[in-house]
């Protein structure tokens, strides 16, 4: 990571290379994906319903095929990427700011066949390594939350989309009407003074000349995973002894909760963006 790393930036990397966040997500986010989830049931498993979001961005995101270019940002630990290259049968290029996550990714990776078709990036997506129309789509799934230049994070995914490109992606947000003011607790957790939200995007994307696809909301479901997961970090906290410290999970606690109640409050909000590059850009 070069030295002018933007502040914002460094703060995530930190955090998701630390032995804590490494380890938490690994064993008690979902696995291969670190990502809201869309539940058929009270209580379903988190990785179903995660891999349930990855389905249905695909599917928006249709069609995707062998031919298909993907660039993946902030792909964690690699989940969507190996569901797409092994279903559609595309090349997917998976950029990731945390080390230790993206040695997780290649780990699986390999152990899934996969290495041929996808590659793991060390790097940030405010400044992608890629050059100008390399790509037929951009996914990103809960990460651009966590970067001090939002604007500029869709800036660089509108260079790297080829003419009639698509952008396909999530992001936990604020509502349009709620004041940040209002999110103080989880905006200190994320070290950052506001949060996207529907309207950002849009006009974002308005601004870049791009075709809005439709913005699909499921508010629901934010403070529903977040529940989940709280609920699977009590029934396993015995496991995590030795891998996460007691401090992190208190604080994870907390900060699960914060969200819970942010989305229960209607000032937190989540869904999924589509979003498509003119033809003749």
């Amino acid at each position: 990571m070069p030295i002018d790393t933007p502040a914002a930036t460094q703060t995530a990397r930190d955090y998701y290379n630390s032995a804590d966040a490494d380890n938490f997500y690994f064993h008690i986010w979902g696995g291969e994906d670190i990502h809201v989830g869309l539940y058929s049931h009270e209580g379903e498993p988190i990785a179903d319903a995660s891999r349930r979001t990855v389905e249905r961005m695909a599917d928006r995101a249709a069609p995707i095929d062998a031919d298909t270019r993907v660039l993946d940002i902030g792909a964690g630990y690699g989940g969507a990427a190996r569901l797409l290259a092994k279903e559609h049968g595309c090349h997917v290029t998976a950029l990731n700011l945390a080390e230790a996550e993206n040695e997780r990714n290649r780990a699986m990776t390999r152990e899934q066949g996969l290495d041929d078709k996808i590659d793991v990036i060390d790097g940030a997506f405010e400044s992608m390594p890629f050059d100008d129309g390399a790509f037929d789509l951009v996914w990103c799934q809960d990460a651009i939350l966590h970067s001090g230049d939002r604007a500029g994070v869709l800036r660089e995914v509108d260079r790297v989309l080829k003419p009639g490109g698509r952008f396909v992606f999530t992001d936990p947000m604020r509502t349009d009407d709620a004041d940040p003011a209002d999110l103080g607790a989880i905006l200190e957790r994320i070290h950052l003074p506001d949060l996207g939200s529907p309207g950002f995007y849009l006009e974002q994307g308005r601004a870049r000349g791009w075709t809005d696809e439709g913005f699909e909301p499921h508010a629901d479901m934010l403070p529903r995973h977040y529940a989940r997961v709280r609920e699977e970090l009590e029934r396993n906290e015995a496991t995590l002894d030795g891998l996460v410290s007691s401090g992190y999970i208190d604080r994870m606690k907390k900060g699960l909760d914060l969200w819970v109640a942010g989305g229960n409050a209607g000032k937190l909000t989540w869904g999924i963006f589509l979003f498509r590059k003119p033809a003749d850009a």
